[in-house]
């Protein structure tokens, strides 16, 4: 089953169970953020890559630039391992590393959770890459992809025990929007994928496909 058909069939189904009122702050929440200028100012293709050096749950530090040396990176930014829609892509993800990795290619995750809780994100998903914490969305502001949750839906978070300050580590309730890049070794973002709707993630079967594309590149 495709990443895709995955995450729809979860909707449907959460969805399903969810009180009209709840559906409701939801739907204004995502179009108020589809309608902000967050896609405009996100990082895209043909941009160089902001350098990022973050983290992993062992708290030792993943750099960006030192992974390009060897070759390109996917870059995948997830909301916490709170979102079920973040695990599914997480393990689609996992399914396909080792395609990334014969095709010259590294792959991190990274999050706004802590350490401790990207740890357990690992665990639970049983991911063999670095999963990063992005300690105040650094990471996320720099690929301008970093919003404010919406008031009406920390309630709502803090009712499903979502409540992101926790999780965090701070005081905000700062999320990044999906978002998935694949840098080149050169530094260059030779493919960006960027959603408001963070039931939408990118297919790893098309992250395949662009670093196929890079590999003839290099080879020619």
């Amino acid at each position: 089953m495709s990443l895709k058909a995955q995450l729809e069939a979860f909707r449907a189904e959460f969805m399903g169970k969810v009180p009209p009122e709840i559906r409701e702050a939801m739907g204004r929440a995502d179009a108020n953020l589809a309608a902000s200028a967050i896609i405009a100012g996100a990082a895209k293709a043909g941009d160089f890559a902001p350098d990022i050096r973050l983290p992993g749950v062992d708290g030792q530090p993943v750099d960006l630039g030192e992974l390009l040396k060897a070759g390109p990176v996917v870059l995948s930014f997830y909301r916490g391992g709170w979102c079920p829609y973040c695990n599914l892509q997480l393990r689609a993800l996992q399914a396909r590393s080792q395609d990334f990795a014969a095709l010259g290619a590294s792959l991190i995750a990274v999050s706004p959770q802590t350490p401790d809780q990207s740890l357990s994100t690992s665990e639970k998903n049983e991911l063999a890459f670095p999963v990063l914490s992005d300690a105040g969305s650094r990471a996320a502001k720099a690929y301008g992809i970093s919003f404010d949750l919406a008031e009406e839906l920390r309630l709502i978070y803090r009712r499903f025990g979502h409540g992101l300050p926790e999780m965090n580590g701070d005081n905000s309730w700062a999320l990044p929007i999906p978002a998935t890049f694949v840098i080149n070794s050169d530094g260059v973002i030779a493919f960006a994928f960027v959603d408001t709707d963070y039931r939408n993630r990118l297919e790893p079967a098309d992250i395949v496909a662009v670093l196929a594309t890079l590999a003839r590149r290099r080879a020619a």
